[in-house]
């Protein structure tokens, strides 16, 4: 279906930027990022610029169009989200009641809250690995990974990233509907939205879908990457879709679509005081991820797949919507540059994400020292070669720390000792110990037992 624009004023002193100038930088960015294929939408409520370039797959040579839907990974969730809050809106559940209430799989964790869920700060731990999920149930996967034992802090006091909660969220919507969630998303949302549906594991999907790709080390040439996403674990990732299909989704969260009412959208966008997401964004509300720039605030999403990246971003003050999807890992590195392009050329400041920012020199934190864990994920922070702390996740290779006497800390790339932005640390008020650490939006609570 074509992408329609909705009738809105174009934003108040909104420079445009053409079709071939977006085009010319999304296709010098994409060869530089060695990416196969990206689409890049952007609307600033009243213009419309939608291009595209390269290949779907590079073992067909299949064109990337328009049209064409790439793995979504966790910009799914944001889909499922507002299929939740819908419901919600028709009365069919209460956002701040027990989700056990509804699921009775739920009944190890009573306090949690369908609004919980959705905002990630339920406490629950992210969930097993797709391998591991593949081989059991919905029910006995939500069982064993929502028990209060496992909470790694209490309802509604803190943040961590889970898809264990958009698990559940997807079992909500087919207890309260009757339907599987493929189905319920199929007719409440994208459909109504103009999107036609195409999902992870359809064997004969009704439109054209890329492949992800990932880059051969010894030949630098780009090969397709195979999805592996169980398919319980669909309510957290499981979408394809085009930019254009996320720029619709987008301008419903302006409030300017019939889809989502305009309150329903406001719900979704309005930040949850608990919620502190640390490296993925600024904020947090009810599927959405809260980005300050500028003195407004911007709503959207990332996503990664295998060898896809896909990002949202909408400010609804403006009503500006960007849209971008690459089947590639390195197309995080174009959309970063590519919101460079954006505010150097059409004065649109993008925000692509949470960056390192100075917070004054490193400090020592020995008390950081320790095993913490989440769900079956063990992160391990150690005195590293140089005695200075190291992270190392699952036993994979210690990463260095940057530690700052905010409790915040940062990696330190081994190759290139560039920052990345690594999480914070929290301390038990009670006690002073130090008791969780967030890493990539990733809570851990401290075990200390091997």
């Amino acid at each position: 279906m074509p992408y329609i624009t909705p009738a809105a004023p174009a934003a108040a002193g909104t420079p445009s930027l053409s079709h071939r100038e977006l085009k010319d930088r999304l296709d010098a960015l994409a060869r530089i990022h060695r990416v196969p294929g990206a689409q890049l939408v952007l609307d600033t409520g009243g213009d419309v610029v939608d291009v595209h370039t390269g290949t779907a797959d590079v073992t067909t040579g299949s064109p990337l169009t328009a049209d064409t839907a790439v793995p979504l990974g966790s910009i799914t969730k944001p889909y499922t989200a507002a299929l939740v809050m819908l419901l919600a809106d028709d009365g069919d559940l209460d956002l701040d009641e027990p989700a056990a209430e509804y699921l009775p799989e739920l009944c190890g964790t009573p306090g949690v809250t369908v609004r919980q869920l959705l905002s990630h700060t339920a406490g629950l731990p992210t969930g097993p690995d797709s391998d591991t999920a593949a081989a059991t149930t919905a029910a006995r996967y939500l069982t064993a990974v929502c028990a209060d034992r496992d909470l790694l802090f209490a309802p509604g006091t803190d943040f961590s990233y889970s898809n264990a909660g958009y698990v559940a969220a997807g079992r909500l919507v087919e207890t309260v509907t009757g339907m599987p969630w493929p189905e319920a998303m199929r007719a409440l949302l994208l459909e109504p939205l103009g999107i036609v549906p195409a999902f992870v594991g359809d064997a004969a999907p009704a439109r054209p879908v890329a492949a992800g790709h990932a880059v051969n080390t010894a030949t630098g040439l780009a090969v397709p990457a195979r999805q592996n996403l169980a398919p319980l674990e669909a309510p957290a990732g499981a979408l394809l879709a085009s930019a254009r299909d996320l720029a619709a989704l987008g301008n419903a969260l302006t409030g300017r679509s019939d889809v989502l009412p305009p309150a329903v959208a406001k719900e979704m966008r309005r930040a949850e005081t608990a919620a502190r997401p640390g490296t993925l964004a600024d904020g947090w509300g009810a599927g959405l991820a809260l980005f300050h720039r500028d003195g407004r605030v911007w709503c959207g999403h990332d996503g990664n797949a295998q060898g896809t990246s896909c990002h949202l971003r909408v400010d609804p003050e403006s009503g500006v919507v960007v849209a971008f999807t690459g089947n590639a890992g390195g197309a995080t590195a174009l959309w970063r540059d590519l919101t460079e392009e954006l505010g150097r050329v059409a004065g649109i400041r993008v925000p692509a994400g949470t960056k390192v920012v100075d917070r004054g020199g490193a400090v020592d934190l020995p008390d950081c020292a320790g095993t913490y864990r989440n769900g079956t994920t063990t992160y391990r922070i150690e005195p590293g070669p140089d005695g200075a702390p190291a992270l190392s996740v699952d036993g994979d290779l210690h990463l260095p720390l940057v530690c700052y006497a905010d409790l915040s800390c940062d990696l330190r790339d081994p190759a290139t000792g560039r920052l990345e932005p690594g999480g914070r640390f929290h301390r038990d008020p009670a006690t002073g110990r130090v008791d969780r650490v967030q890493i990539s939006g990733r809570t851990a609570r401290r075990t200390d037992d091997g």
